[in-house]
Order: C-alpha cells, then structure tokens, then sequence
C-alpha cells in the first residue's frame, strides 16, 4: 500500500516537472525568438523559422505539426490581398486615382494637405503602407516647390526697390520649409493610419485574425473582413482627422484665410494646380489593363463584404458554409486575384487587323510570375507563420495557461485601465521593433491573460493589435517615417515631437472605439463560450 502511494507520488512529481520544462522550453524559444526579433542580428524571416527546429529538438511539437503553422488560411489572405496590390501597383491605377483627387481637393494648403492625407490612407488600405507613401511624397515635393518658386519669384518682383526684400525671401522660404516637414509626415502618418482600416492593409490585422482562429477555433468566425472594417474604418477616420488637425496647428497654424485660402486666389496656386494636372495627363486614357484591374478589385471587395455581413445572411452562407465554414475570406482572395493571370493586358482582337500584335504581347496576362516573384514580400508570410507557431507551441507545451494563472491578480484592475495600459506598452514597443514582430511576440500573451481574468480576448487583442501601426515618433519605427524623413528635411525632433502626441491621443481613439461601437458590435460586454479553452499538454 505504502509502496503504491509512493510511486502514485513519484508520477506526480515526475509529470509535473516534466510539463513545468515543457513550458520553460518554450518560454526561452519565445525569448530567444523575441530578443533576435529586437536586435535584428539575423534577418526576421530567419528568426521566424527558428520553431521549426527549436519546436522539435526541445520535445514541445513533432516537426510535421510546427510546419503546418507557416501556411494558413490567414496566409492565404495575405497572399491574395498583395496579388492585387502588385496588380494596382503595376498598371499605375493608385497613381491615377492619387492625382484626381489631388484635382478636385485643389492646392491650398490646408486642403492639400487634407487630399494627399486622404488619399495616402485610402491607397494605404489595399496596398502597402511603402508604396504609398514612396509614391505620394514626391508628388507633394513638386507641389509644394512650385508654390515655393511661384510665391519666391512674385515677392521678388513686387519688392525689387524695397530694402526688406531679402527678410521677405526668407519668410517665404521658412514657411515653406515648415509646410514641407509638415506635408511629408502627413503622407507617412496617414499611410500608417490608413492601413489599419481594412484586414488586410497591414500585417498585424491578419495576423490578429490567424490568432484568434488559431487559439479559439470555436469562434465562428468573429474576425472577417466586413466585422473588421465595420470596426476600424470610423476609428481610422477619428485618428486621420485629429493627425490632420495636429499637423496642422504645428506646421500651419489656423489662419483659414491663408490655409484654406477663403476668396484668395494667386498665381502660385495656378502653377502648382497645373503640375498636378501636367502629372495626370502623362497617365493618358484609362487603359484596357487598368479598367479590367478597377473592376476585378471592386469586385473582390463586394465579395469580401457580403461573404459575411452579419445583419443578414451571406452568399457564403446561403451558398456553402450551411454547416461548416468552407468558403472564407481568403478562399475569396485567391479565386479573385488569380484571375489576373488570367485576364490579358490588351484588348483582344477578334477580327480584321493584318498588323495584329505579336502572339507574346497578345496573350500577356494582367500579372506575370516575374511580376509578382519580384515585388511580393515573401518574408512577411515567414513572419506570419513563425507567429501562428509560436501561438500553437505556447498552447501545446502549457505556458499559455501558465501565463494566464500568473496574470490573475489582474482581475482587480478595471478593464477599461488594462486596455489603455497594454496598447501604450505596445505602442511604446513598436517604435523599437515592427509591428509584426510585436503583435507576434503579444497576442498570445494578451490572450492567455484574457482567458485568465475572464474578459473578452478582443476587449485587449484588437486595441492593441491596432496600437502596434502607432509608430509615429522615429524615422526607423516603420518603412514609410524612414521616406517622409529623408524627402521633408526633417530632424528627428519634429518626428519626435509631432508623432508623441499622436501615438498618446491615437491609443486614447483607440479605446474609445473599442468601448462604444466596439462592444456594440462585438459583444465585448461577456465572456464569450468560444473563449472558455483551456491549453491541455
């Protein structure tokens, strides 16, 4: 009997040291993966793979489980959503559609600022947050120098007897200077800004949605595209219109009679209006190529929205996901932007020209492998999988539930504080580190705390999922702050000083968002069943 007890105990013992090293293992996986991910003394798709051999020598996943984390239905997403980026990038349409609205929002600057922030943002919700911004911010350099020479040169003539001519010279010259730090880190704000509206304008937000459905798999699919616009879009709009007013006081005080020009009209605004209309008219007439790309974009899209509206049944649903969820937004993805390779660039001809084009150009597709091969970020997906991996090795080895034990004590800290607190922290994170590697390294974090202190995971997740493209304030916090400072004659002061406020009143938007329409829509009031999990090892 004594014997029995004993051994029963010795078991105990040796199963509880055993998953408390599983965790452990998995805990210096995580650290190991998360100092390198900060330091960047490997390349981030290098580090991202590390799973795939820490994973199966440590004892935590077999080899064939960790592998199949790196090509999900999220990477499937991503996967679609950049075809048609490199689609729109490639036949020149976000250029065209940059410029007419450049047109109709004129060239005064408050208004120009306000038309290549709005634009930048739109551009920056279906194509990434480098490209627009590369291609806006020397659109908004020629602008601006050719108001700064118009301006330059009718000052000089209607003061060429005066002798404060040269103190005039060099007032012109200040305020246009200040307009161009001003005009450069609104393209880069607003890009950042705009990507956060769509699920798939940067890669945080799908990397939020493979969390979600990697450690809740019973959550029915809250995460889609029509749920996350319905979300992000009017909280993107908040963030884009206090960025404008923000850059505005700092850059361009709020003389309206001057920023807005009410009843002025100078030559210099002429001029710089016909460099814009100059730039518009080089694109020519709307090409075959370009209408077959706005019209298969507009109609991924549609399809993406009505999938799964919510309020009323989708097509999905009534079509194939009756009992199951078959068809998803990344199965849209792929059907539409493989339709380029399909679709030829020209119009074809069916009859009666003898000087026919060769066969070659004939048949040549929207988007060629060449094409994409050169242009898609295949390091992105890397990371993507590394993220899913780690989520699926914090599960299996237990240090998911062992964290959540561990943040218990939270449940004293109102809700509402844990949310503001977590998306600075994230915030603060991101402008040392992308903001892949940090909603990477923080998700599962936040979700194991969620479950702990029994909140919804989205009440913390989406916050901070959003929180992670609040780089505001270094010129190496993201791609396009690195453009804008090289383009605006920035110093990192200006940077410094005009994105702390942003990154601080953003994540104030943030919040107030998650807790209106938010819990609204997402029910964030409850506990939801789907997140009743507990990490088995």
């Amino acid at each position: 009997m004594i014997l029995c007890i004993v051994q029963y105990l010795l078991n105990c013992c040796v199963n509880t040291l055993y998953f408390v090293l599983q965790q452990a293992k998995c805990g210096y996986a995580i650290a190991l993966m998360a100092l390198y991910w900060c330091t960047e003394c490997i390349p981030l798709a290098v580090t991202a793979l590390l799973p795939v051999v820490l994973f199966p020598m440590m004892g935590i996943m077999p080899s064939n489980e960790v592998c199949i984390q790196y090509l999900k239905d999220s990477n499937m997403l991503f996967i679609g959503g950049l075809l048609v980026a490199i689609a729109v990038e490639e036949w020149n349409l976000h250029k065209r559609i940059a410029l007419k609205v450049l047109l109709l929002v004129g060239v005064k600057p408050s208004l120009l600022m306000i038309g290549f922030m709005g634009t930048t943002a739109f551009l920056s919700m279906w194509i990434s947050n480098t490209a627009s911004t590369a291609m806006m911010l020397p659109i908004a350099n020629a602008v601006l120098q050719q108001l700064n020479d118009t301006e330059a040169n009718a000052e000089e003539q209607s003061n060429r007897a005066r002798a404060e001519k040269h103190g005039v010279d060099n007032e012109v010259e200040q305020r246009y200077e200040k307009l161009s730090k001003g005009m450069s880190l609104s393209v880069c704000y607003a890009a950042s800004i705009g990507g956060t509206a769509t699920l798939t304008g940067t890669t945080p937000n799908v990397i939020l949605m493979g969390q979600i459905n990697e450690l809740f798999p019973g959550n029915n699919g809250v995460i889609n595209f029509a749920s996350w616009f319905g979300f992000a879009f009017p909280n993107m709009l908040l963030m884009l219109a206090f960025a404008w007013l923000w850059l505005q006081l700092m850059f361009l005080g709020f003389n309206f009679k001057k920023s807005f020009g009410c009843g002025s009209s100078k030559a210099g605004d002429k001029e710089a209006y016909q460099v814009i209309k100059n730039e518009y008219k080089k694109l020519g007439k709307m090409s075959f190529a370009e209408i077959c790309v706005l019209i298969n974009f507009i109609l991924l899209v549609v399809l993406w929205f009505t999938r799964e509206p919510g309020f009323i049944p989708g097509w999905a649903t009534v079509l194939f996901n009756k009992e199951t969820t078959f068809v998803t937004d990344g199965t849209v993805a792929i059907l539409m932007s493989s339709l380029f390779f399909c679709i030829p660039s020209k119009m074809p001809r069916f009859c009666g020209n003898s000087k026919s084009e060769p066969s070659e150009e004939f048949f040549s597709p929207l988007l060629t492998w060449d094409m994409v091969h050169e242009k898609m970020p295949w390091n992105i997906l890397l990371l993507l999988g590394g993220g899913f991996a780690l989520a699926h090795g914090s599960e299996k080895s237990g240090l998911s539930q062992w964290l959540g034990d561990q943040l218990i004590p939270l449940q004293t800290i109102p809700p509402f504080a844990i949310s503001i607190l977590l998306c600075l922290l994230v915030a603060m994170f991101t402008e040392c580190s992308s903001n892949t590697a940090t909603t990477t390294l923080f998700l599962p974090i936040l979700a194991s705390m969620a479950t702990a202190i029994k909140i919804h995971p989205l009440y913390v997740m989406l916050p901070c999922t959003i929180a992670a493209s609040l780089a505001f304030m270094l010129p190496v916090a993201t791609p396009p702050n690195a453009i804008a400072f090289s383009y605006g004659n920035l110093k990192v002061m200006d940077m410094a000083k005009a994105g702390f406020i942003l990154n601080f009143v953003g994540v104030l938007i943030i919040n107030f968002a998650i807790n209106t329409w938010g819990v609204a829509m997402f029910q964030l009031n409850t506990f939801p069943s789907w997140a009743n999990v507990t990490a088995t090892p």
